[in-house]
C-alpha cells in the first residue's frame, strides 16, 4: 500500500498520480462517510462551468462555483461548510467542517451576503463506494489517505494544485509525487 492510514469520517483521499478514471485523475475527495455499509464524499478539485445561481432559480446572483462532486448522483446539489456559526446545523465531519444543513436558511444568508466564497463549497453528485470497495482500491494503491491536514485546504480556490498540495501534505515520503507528470510519458 502506497500508505497504510486507514480512511474515516474527514478523511482526504488523495489520488494516485497516473489514475486512469476520468472522475478522479488527480483528484483529491473528502470522505464524509466510511464504514461497513460503503463510502461516500465529494471531488474537491474539479469544478464545473457553473454557478449556483446557474442551477437554482430562485437564488439570483450566487456566483458560488459548482464542482463535480463525483459521478454518482449528479442531479443533486450537495455542501461543505465552515460557518455553522451563521447556518446553525449541518453534519459535523470535525475541525469546523459541516456537511449540509438548512437549504432555505443558506438561501437567505446568500442572498444577504452573509456567506463568503471561502466558507462553503457547492457540489453536484458525489463520490460513493459499496462495501469493501474503498479497502479493495487501497490495497490497489489508487488511493492516499490523509487524516491529518489544514481544514482551510478543503475551501482553497487553487483546485489545480490542491492535488499537489494534499500530496505534499503527506510528508516528505511522499513529496516528490507531487512532481510526477501527468503523463509518465512525459518523463
Amino acid at each position: 500500500m502506497l500508505n497504510k492510514t486507514q480512511p474515516q469520517t474527514k478523511s482526504l483521499l488523495v489520488s494516485e498520480p497516473f489514475m486512469l478514471d476520468p472522475n478522479f485523475n488527480r483528484s483529491v475527495v473528502l470522505l464524509a462517510e466510511h464504514n461497513e455499509q460503503g463510502s461516500m464524499g465529494w471531488v474537491l478539485n474539479q469544478p464545473s462551468n457553473l454557478v449556483l445561481s446557474d442551477v437554482m432559480d430562485d437564488i439570483y446572483d450566487a456566483n458560488f462555483r459548482l464542482f463535480i462532486g463525483g459521478p454518482v448522483g449528479q442531479d443533486s446539489i450537495q455542501f461543505v461548510h465552515k460557518c455553522y456559526d451563521k447556518l446553525n446545523s449541518g453534519i459535523d465531519l470535525g475541525d469546523g467542517v459541516y456537511w449540509g444543513g438548512n437549504f432555505e436558511s443558506l438561501k437567505l444568508l446568500i442572498e444577504r451576503g452573509e456567506i463568503e466564497q471561502d466558507q462553503i463549497k457547492f457540489f453536484l453528485g458525489y463520490s460513493g463506494w459499496s462495501a469493501g470497495q474503498l479497502d479493495q482500491e487501497l490495497r490497489e494503491n489508487t488511493w492516499m489517505v490523509s487524516n491529518s491536514y489544514n481544514p482551510d485546504i478543503l475551501f482553497v480556490d487553487d483546485e489545480e494544485n490542491l492535488w499537489k498540495e494534499a500530496v505534499v501534505n503527506l510528508g516528505p515520503k511522499y513529496a516528490h509525487v507531487a512532481q510526477f507528470p501527468k503523463n509518465p510519458m512525459w518523463n
